[in-house]
């Protein structure tokens, strides 16, 4: 046996270092109660119960990668409900298990979960045996009265990514994280928590992942180690300690299931992918009419224009201000014909009034809610004391949905629920929220606010979205919500809240948005600009650039001037104008990658951990995203900036402006002008783009451009449908996959014969060959040789040809759509 000599001070140091971490412990556990020895009561298909006096433990496998633990207090479950997860019927899976002494295990193909049975813990582990989490051996599940606890042991280079809405920097390790959905009136890089609550994380160590959902309403917290350093936990003040374990081992994988499991977005309509211009208020109808004609008259494209609470008559929602709004369905009838939809504010503030008939309805009815003595809840809103409908109850949504008709008669086309954490108006001070003895009727009896809290303004958004569709039932309903929960993507985009017109502002949205969408919220934004102060011209310019490159975009501001895009000087119009148009040349591209969205629940907006998960640098990265699968995004985040930093992962890039090829992994400096974004193009990608349009709807396509990148060989898939109908459920969608294969003779470009029974109109194709290399000899089309054009304005009036840029070394090739198969060679 050997010994290491340590000097006495280093030996004095580490003691005390281990007498500070018991101390710790001791401090953190001091209240909690562990859940102790159990013992296995049974097996039912592929739920394994254990229990001791007063504890029962469920473990359920779902899938050969999806484990439930579920942990109650008492001998027996209570009954299953959640208002996250909507796929409870999984396949078949097959399931081992086996018992060892003190240990039995539970084994899929892709996953072994060992449970200790004294004391009681769980590990994980992958099916070579290695392992991904366990419980931590001082302090596993844990009950302290009313709440529900887990410690996980957290391994040194191991960090935490998602948790929903949150403005700190993508990883979470080392921070306390909050599930309470809250209005924090502003908030900046250390508010907690913010308006939405989605509790669930990818844990990312060594290039491999696994991810953890608990899926529980109550306020609920996550501490990443800030306590103790090797050691995280996660738990809430009420209810079970109920939670999902992804295996993985990708964090694509993790986050498609997770998706899977709590629904994913679906297909928007075309429309609200479009630029949206927002303001508190935009009124009367004259001002609202003078914006929409003003970005006409601009050439600036805009699909949307967005009414604040100044519309409604004295704050009642679900009413017009006729002195402002003499006729609403002439008003909108004229914008929709001008490519312009209306959307509108709804507040769950039911103004008391006696002669409003809103307020009358759900008091007749008892649809808000109510105090424990059952009198009605009622808190100040915007026009005064207000009442809350009841949300948790069916009866009350399906009331609520019924309200929505004559407005989307009028011509409403999309619906935004605001202050839905709930929010109350503080008399003197901040917002508030409900008392938490406050009284909800679900279908399960009565609860607590503090049980339905995190739930609230995602049943009201169940109750918008059955309220539009009940208005309109074949067409695909726009709603934009403030609070959410896990699951809320079902039924609304988000917004990021009431953000700052500051340049840290611009810096947190980037890994506010993108721990959004590592956690199911795809369809999300910022307000661009920031809703207050003022931006200076230059941080609206960048932010404009930025946000054109986002699911969700709109510019969103409270004044005191307005933020259009023209509003500051004719230069920065100029520059707001081409970002604008670049997001609606792009807009196949990005239907295409709401498609993908709906159907992988892969997010819009990407961190790039996402697809280099086994890359330190693109794992630590917070000012650079993914927009889809090939458009790598590096906004300007400095006053005065014209240049920056860019790492690029590995693979090829090209500069989407100059075509500059780069090989990665490296970092490079790029210079960014006010008017030029850094952009990036993948190697292999094929981006589909249309011509410019003012709003999404102006035109059919024609033509539709494809930009093929080529590297080595890549196939990517179009996807295209009406844009408004569910058609698309029935099969009426078009799908079709290009490849492009480069080889020394030169580029091959196939395309499929298209899925669906969609057809759009007639229209040329155009493909864009970026070749990096001498012109071509010669371009066929099947069997047949095109002919080559002299110019651009050539290639357009004819219906077959081609022609090389000499400039930026790409090949044009046009020919009509014939929607079937068809093959293009390049050759050298």
């Amino acid at each position: 046996m050997s010994y290491e000599y340590r000097p006495r001070t280093c030996r004095t140091f580490i003691f005390r270092v281990a007498c500070f971490v018991l101390l710790a412990l001791s401090a953190t556990f001091a209240d909690w109660q562990s859940i102790g020895d159990l013992k296995p009561r049974g097996r039912q298909a592929n739920e394994f119960t254990f229990v001791n006096a007063r504890t029962t433990v469920a473990i359920t496998v779902l899938a050969p990668d999806i484990v439930r633990v579920r942990a109650v207090a008492g001998t027996s479950l209570p009954p299953d409900h959640s208002y996250a997860v909507v796929k409870t019927d999984w396949p078949a899976v097959k399931v081992d298990f086996s018992s060892k002494e003190n240990v039995e295990s539970i084994r899929t193909e892709q996953l072994e979960v060992r449970v200790q049975l004294a004391p009681f813990r769980l590990a994980f582990y992958d099916a070579k045996g290695r392992l991904i989490s366990k419980d931590a051996d001082d302090q596993g599940m844990s009950w302290d009265g009313h709440r529900v606890r887990v410690w996980k042991d957290q391994p040194t280079d191991e960090h935490y990514f998602g948790f929903g809405e949150k403005s700190t920097p993508l990883d979470k390790r080392g921070r306390s994280l909050v599930m309470w959905n809250k209005d924090p009136e502003g908030f900046d890089g250390t508010t907690e928590p913010l308006y939405q609550s989605v509790p669930f994380f990818v844990a990312l160590r060594q290039g491999r992942a696994y991810g953890t959902f608990l899926d529980n309403t109550w306020r609920s917290s996550f501490d990443m180690g800030s306590e103790i350093p090797d050691v995280y936990s996660f738990g809430a003040e009420n209810g079970e300690l109920n939670y999902y374990f992804f295996a993985g081992p990708t964090p694509k994988q993790i986050v498609s299931r997770f998706t899977e499991l709590v629904g994913r977005v679906p297909m928007p309509p075309r429309w609200s992918l479009g630029y949206i211009q927002s303001r508190y208020s935009y009124y009367p109808e004259t001002k609202v009419r003078f914006i929409a004609e003003n970005f006409r008259e601009r050439d600036i494209p805009c699909d949307g224009i967005f009414l604040d609470i100044d519309f409604m008559d004295g704050f009642r929602v679900f009413t017009w201000d006729k002195s402002r709004f003499p006729d609403p369905k002439r008003m909108m009838t004229d914008l929709r014909q001008q490519g312009f939809h209306i959307i509108a504010i709804v507040d769950p503030m039911v103004k008391v009034d006696p002669n409003y008939w809103v307020y009358k309805q759900g008091l007749e009815n008892n649809y808000f809610v109510k105090k424990p003595d059952g009198t009605v809840f009622t808190g100040k809103g915007w026009g005064g004391q207000s009442a809350y409908p009841d949300f948790a109850s069916s009866k009350v949504r399906d009331w609520w949905a019924g309200l929505y008709k004559e407005q989307i008669d009028q011509g409403v086309a999309g619906i935004l629920t605001d202050m839905n954490e709930p929010a109350v108006i503080g008399t003197n001070g901040p917002t508030t929220t409900f008392d938490m003895d406050m009284v909800h009727h679900t279908e399960m009896g009565p609860r607590t606010h503090a049980e339905i809290h995190n739930v609230y303004g995602m049943l009201e958004t169940l109750a918008t979205r059955d309220g539009m569709l009940r208005a309109r039932p074949n067409e695909r309903p726009f709603i934009i919500t403030r609070a959410t929960f896990a699951g809320g993507q079902r039924y609304a985009a988000q917004w990021s809240g009431d953000n700052f017109g500051t340049w840290d502002h611009l810096r947190l949205s980037m890994p506010m948005l993108n721990g959004m969408g590592l956690s199911g919220l795809q369809f999300v934004g910022a307000d661009i600009g920031g809703i207050m102060p003022v931006p200076s011209p230059e941080l609206y310019t960048r932010w404009m650039q930025t946000g054109v490159l986002t699911p969700f975009v709109w510019t969103h501001s409270l004044g005191p001037g307005n933020l259009e895009p023209w509003g500051f000087g004719n230069r920065m119009e100029a520059i707001n104008r081409e970002s604008i148009k670049l997001r609606y040349r792009l807009m196949p591209y990005i239907y295409t990658t709401f498609w993908e969205a709906a159907t992988t629940g892969q997010p819009i907006m990407r961190p790039l951990l996402l697809e280099y998960p086994d890359d330190p640098w693109a794992i630590g990265t917070n000012d650079e995203y993914l927009f889809g699968n090939d458009l790598l995004v590096a906004p300007i985040v400095k006053d005065y900036d014209e240049s920056r930093g860019v790492y690029l992962p590995k693979g090829t890039w090209y500069d989407y402006w100059t075509d500059h090829k780069y090989v990665g992994p490296q970092m490079i400096t790029v210079n960014a002008p006010l008017d030029r974004l850094p952009l990036f193009v993948r190697g292999g990608a094929i981006l589909p783009s249309q011509q410019d349009m003012q709003h999404t709807d102006q035109f059919p396509i024609d033509p539709l451009t494809l930009d093929i990148y080529p590297d080595s060989s890549s196939s990517r898939q179009y996807y295209d449908d009406d844009g408004i109908s569910f058609g698309y459920q029935k099969g009426a969608y078009y799908v079709q996959t290009i490849t492009a294969e480069a080889t020394t003779a030169g580029v091959n470009v196939t395309l499929s014969a298209p899925e669906g029974s969609f057809r759009p109109p007639k229209r040329s194709l155009v493909l864009r060959v970026h070749l990096q290399a001498a012109p071509p000899s010669g371009v066929s089309l099947g069997t047949s040789r095109l002919s080559q054009q002299e110019s651009v304005k050539k290639l357009q009036e004819v219906q077959n040809g081609w022609l090389y840029d000499s400039d930026s070394h790409t090949v044009w090739i046009k020919f009509p759509d014939q929607e079937a198969a068809a093959s293009v060679a390049i050759s050298r």
